[in-house]
């Protein structure tokens, strides 16, 4: 069975391994454009056409998919397999060959873009892996397998990116072969229970202190890679990279303002205080609070709404 792969970002890095170490043959991977970074805004490649590369398999990056129906027929693949490709994927395309997703939640809750990022946002304590198969409409075709997923206090968004991505491998790798053997079973998802999850911008990081300090911490956990939660202290950008809810601390302070410590960088929030662990002034490293402390001048101790 030749498989035709689709996927870009790390998620997708961990699937397409998997495969090729379980010794699917793979025949190409479709993945997203080259994109500037940097401060000098140089195109950079996706990490995934490396990977692709090192195995000999051809890269295809096409803009609009539906211009290049033809190029896909002419590749003369079985199946299509996506991970976290981030693009809708056209019926003239799905009507070539079937095609099926490993996505990142125990679906219908959270389909779309963000699912491991919701999760953490809104607290939850379980997610999991679904390989569906793919349709026209956003992440509502029927299940091949689930499997759930435990989110701990201390896991972020990299941390049960590793974990979900690893799991979809395990699922993947056992549909598949299910696929090959003609034993694969489909069930249909229940749409009334279905839950959808937007992109996330750059704003959305913005830490507000009038909510509660578990949100905030959430916040910091399911941002960390990007957009990275952030507030102001006057005109400085604090980007936050890990964060806790400080329970030994009982604040007389006002809602976001700084508790004064010398070793421990506080903020009052609603409900209680929020220690940050780690953290970065403008211009500066990522440091570790008690290191950002002992360098940082302090310009307002507010912070600024």
């Amino acid at each position: 069975m030749k498989i035709l792969f689709f996927g870009t970002p790390y998620f997708a890095e961990v699937v397409l391994k998997g495969m090729l170490d379980n010794g699917f043959d793979v025949v190409g991977v479709v993945c997203q454009n080259d994109k500037p970074a940097g401060r000098g805004k140089k195109m950079v490649s996706p990490a995934i056409v490396e990977i692709a590369k090192a195995n000999g398999l051809p890269v295809y990056q096409f803009e609009k998919l539906s211009q290049h129906i033809e190029d896909f027929k002419a590749i003369g693949y079985d199946l299509a397999v996506t991970a976290s490709y981030g693009k809708f994927l056209p019926k003239s395309l799905l009507d070539i060959n079937p095609c099926i997703n490993v996505h990142p939640s125990m679906l219908p809750k959270y389909r779309g873009a963000t699912p491991i990022q919701s999760a953490i946002l809104n607290g939850d304590t379980m997610t999991g892996v679904t390989v569906m198969k793919t349709e026209i409409g956003m992440d509502d075709g029927d299940i091949f397998v689930q499997k759930e997923v435990e989110i701990l206090p201390e896991d972020d968004y990299t941390s049960l990116q590793d974990k979900l991505a690893n799991v979809g491998v395990e699922l993947l790798v056992e549909t598949l072969h299910k696929i090959e053997n003609g034993t694969a079973v489909r069930t249909a998802q229940d749409h009334e229970k279905a839950t959808f999850v937007r992109l996330i911008e750059k704003e959305d990081g913005l830490l507000d202190f009038s909510k509660p300090a578990q949100s905030l911490v959430n916040k910091v956990r399911a941002f960390v890679e990007s957009p990275v939660a952030y507030f102001f202290l006057g005109e400085d950008r604090i980007k936050v990279y890990k964060a806790k809810v400080a329970v030994d601390i009982q604040a007389d302070a006002q809602v976001g303002e700084v508790v004064p410590n010398k070793k421990r960088f506080l903020i009052k929030a609603s409900d209680g205080v929020f220690e940050i662990l780690r953290c970065q002034a403008p211009g500066g490293k990522v440091l570790d609070a008690k290191v950002f402390l002992n360098g940082y001048r302090f310009k307002s101790t507010v912070v600024t709404v």
